[in-house]
């Protein structure tokens, strides 16, 4: 049984397609093509008779000055992308190129000047052949002039954005915004939308069925939706043992199955067997090679540490880097200091798939995600450790008693890392006057 495309494999859908730089030059070739054929929809009007004539020689010399044009900066601009990408790779790390793939304003720009090739290709083939009227000329001279601005408009917002795309700053402040919105994703939809999860030891000795991973690689999407309709249709419960970017084989199981009590006035359909049912729930995990910024919180803060540890290498030796991260982190771990206001909401609101339970996203791997490689690879400079036990302190300081518990940890072990590194008092002496105090 199909369930219906939910929202979140929507939302999942929509970000795999943002990465594919085919798309957008693609639709906009399409829009193109139908633009020039709109122009001759005028000629047989009423409102045809009334439109000024324009010489098509006029309307031919600009579209050949945009034919000739627009497939040169189209190139220029492939070419300064794969430049970005190559530059964001070896700057910061290749987990962010994903990002810069998806970025807007680069695929908007190229979309437009391959888009406004196309139109000028075939527009001039069709005013060749005459396929056009005196207003159908006309139509085509306005199109061909708001094209144009568009064109303007478009290069000029993108030399604006290239000058900055690939860069660590912008790469960094990408990486915030795709965590700040997997972050704040999960904490409307704690434990994906299903309920706390029993005591899954008591449900093995029961006799729930394990349900095993077909695949090796990174949970890209749990379909809960899809996981409902599954438990609805065989009367039963879904245990799912794992989250987006959790590493999963087929060694491990990914769910459990919990049958329920059989009505015997129901209709909804049994098992036919414990190798189908799991087949058909093990369809419900959607998994890839490769972790994804969407859907899972614990991968942006991933990383930027590694963007952190990279500065912080001696060949690069740019702690300035660091320290913005940290700045992040104090920003992201904020908002996910919100998680105590969620679960104050009424159940309903939370608990959107009453037959499926997914467990919590755990706070201390968050912690050690973010925090881990800068104490490591940071311990030896000491505006570095400042930082981090003012950041930490920082976090703390919310009411939400996980995370005041594992901030103190991460702090208690960066001091400690450290001090067993500083070499000269006067750096120990700094950061025991920052350290953190009960």
């Amino acid at each position: 049984m199909e369930a219906p495309v939910s929202a979140d494999k929507l939302r999942f859908l929509i970000y795999r397609f943002k990465e594919r730089l085919w798309v957008k030059p693609l639709t906009f070739c399409l829009l193109s093509i139908a633009a020039v054929f709109f122009a001759k929809i005028i000629d047989g009007t009423p409102l045809a008779e009334h439109l000024p004539i324009i010489e098509q020689s006029s309307v031919e010399t600009l579209l050949s000055i945009m034919a000739s044009s627009m497939l040169v900066i189209a190139t220029f601009s492939t070419g300064t992308m794969v430049n970005a990408y190559t530059s964001a790779s070896n700057s910061s790390t290749p987990r962010s190129v994903s990002l810069i793939i998806a970025d807007d304003v680069s695929q908007n720009a190229l979309s437009t000047f391959v888009g406004a090739f196309i139109f000028s290709v075939v527009a001039i083939t069709s005013l060749k052949n005459a396929f056009y009227g005196d207003a159908g000329v006309f139509m085509l001279f306005v199109l061909t002039c708001t094209v144009f601005a568009i064109v303007i408009l478009t290069f000029i917002r993108w030399v604006d954005s290239i000058a900055r795309l690939g860069r660590v700053g912008s790469t960094i402040q990408k990486v915030e915004d795709a965590a700040m919105k997997a972050i704040d994703h999960r904490l409307n939809n704690p434990r994906l939308g299903g309920f706390v999860q029993p005591n899954l030891t008591a449900l093995k000795e029961q006799g729930a069925e394990p349900v095993y991973c077909e695949q090796t690689g990174y949970v890209q999407l749990v379909d809960m939706t899809k996981a409902q309709n599954w438990c609805e249709h065989h009367n039963a419960c879904l245990h799912i043992l794992v989250l987006p970017g959790d590493f999963v084989s087929p060694n491990n199981p990914v769910a459990l199955i919990e049958r329920t009590a059989t009505n015997p006035t129901s209709n909804k359909a049994s098992f036919e067997s414990t190798e189908a049912a799991a087949c058909e729930a093990n369809d419900i995990i959607k998994v890839g090679h490769e972790r994804s910024f969407e859907g899972d919180p614990r991968f942006g803060l991933i990383v930027l540490g590694e963007i952190a540890a990279r500065a912080l290498s001696p060949s690069v030796n740019d702690p300035g880097t660091a320290i913005s991260i940290i700045g992040s982190y104090v920003r992201l771990f904020l908002c996910w200091a919100k998680k105590d206001e969620i679960r104050d909401k009424p159940t309903d609101e939370i608990v959107q798939f009453t037959r499926v339970s997914a467990p919590e996203l755990n706070t201390k791997d968050m912690f050690n995600d973010a925090f881990s490689p800068i104490a490591r690879d940071g311990a030896n400079i000491i505006e570095v450790a400042i930082r981090m036990q003012k950041a930490l302190q920082v976090i703390a300081k919310c009411e939400n008693k996980d995370i005041q518990k594992y901030a103190q940890e991460q702090a208690s072990i960066a001091y400690k890392k450290s001090m067993n590194t500083f070499q000269f008092e006067e750096d120990k002496g700094r950061l025991d006057e920052t350290k953190w105090s009960d």
